[in-house]
């Protein structure tokens, strides 16, 4: 049985496109943290550990996405499973990570909600550092076992989604699908996923799998959207975006980068261009959910 938050996303899903905020890493990095603002020099680059350190820029990058109008918050939780984690020696931290990730921005969105407009919370899940195709450093069991852990956290924190994005190996995905199944039997209902895959500059994802192959892998199982974030710009995703609208039985989303950042690491597209190009879409019908990844603010 759904909440009543989840049941008025589909109902506002049902009427127009949402609205997915934009970056967290890149408007974290503009604090210019030092070692100790990550807790030490071991956390040095741990994002999620800022949770715990600077909540106040959290809150503050989800406030900012709110005052422009989004309606779903990724949480600050890219990397916060036991896999990745344990790279900083914090592996037994990561519910608590991904809980107190989604807290923070459950805070935020019911600061902004009303029942004209409600706010709702996207737990993000990364693909971790390891993967099945490329390396088989990891196992199908490993990888599940590790979002188990992270989706549980998100869930608790208050969570209204399970968005799993920029994923370069769709058995990767399947790992992370099978972790969502296992909390669903245990809630006894349905968790509202999302899936988001990264289709890099030459057409394919990073274990070769193309937009069409993406989605016959993950069509089988009855997720809220799947669409394409992060790795280019809008305009090279627009081929995929159309692949995608035609071949889907469920919503499309699509939170791309601010184009591909240049040789200082700057990201190029602006506002105003991101805007330009994403309307295109949504004058095509390809769109339900619509937001920014890398380099946006």
């Amino acid at each position: 049985m759904q909440s009543p938050r989840q049941q008025s996303l589909y109902d506002a899903l049902a009427t127009r496109i949402l609205v997915l905020d934009g970056a967290m890493g890149t408007r974290l990095m503009e604090h210019k943290p030092t070692p100790a603002d990550f807790g030490g020099p071991q956390f040095e680059n741990c994002n999620e550990n800022l949770c715990r350190m600077h909540p106040e820029w959290i809150l503050q990058v989800h406030r900012e996405y709110l005052d422009a109008g989004a309606d779903i918050l990724k949480t600050n939780s890219f990397q916060a499973s036991p896999i990745v984690l344990a790279e900083f020696g914090i592996e037994d931290q990561a519910r608590e990570l991904a809980a107190l990730a989604a807290k923070l921005a459950r805070q935020a969105a019911a600061e902004y909600s009303t029942s004209a407009k409600p706010r709702w919370v996207a737990g993000s899940m990364g693909p971790t550092t390891k993967s099945l195709s490329l390396r088989a450093d990891v196992t199908f069991q490993q990888l599940s076992d590790s979002y188990y852990v992270q989706a549980q956290g998100l869930l608790e924190g208050g969570a209204d989604i399970l968005l799993f994005e920029t994923f370069f190996d769709t058995r990767n995905l399947k790992a992370g699908l099978r972790a969502v199944q296992k909390i669903e039997r245990e809630f006894g209902h349905r968790i509202p996923v999302m899936l988001s895959g990264t289709i890099e500059r030459w057409g394919a994802m990073l274990a070769g799998q193309t937009v069409d192959a993406f989605y016959a892998s993950v069509a089988h199982a009855d997720v809220l959207a799947i669409g394409l974030n992060c790795a280019t710009g809008p305009d090279l995703m627009t081929d995929h975006i159309r692949t995608l609208a035609q071949m889907s039985s469920t919503r499309v989303s699509c939170h791309p980068n601010a184009g591909l950042p240049n040789e200082e690491d700057k990201y190029l597209e602006t506002p105003e261009s991101m805007a330009r190009q994403l309307e295109k879409f949504v004058a095509y019908g390809w769109l339900n959910l619509a937001g920014g990844c890398c380099g946006t603010t």
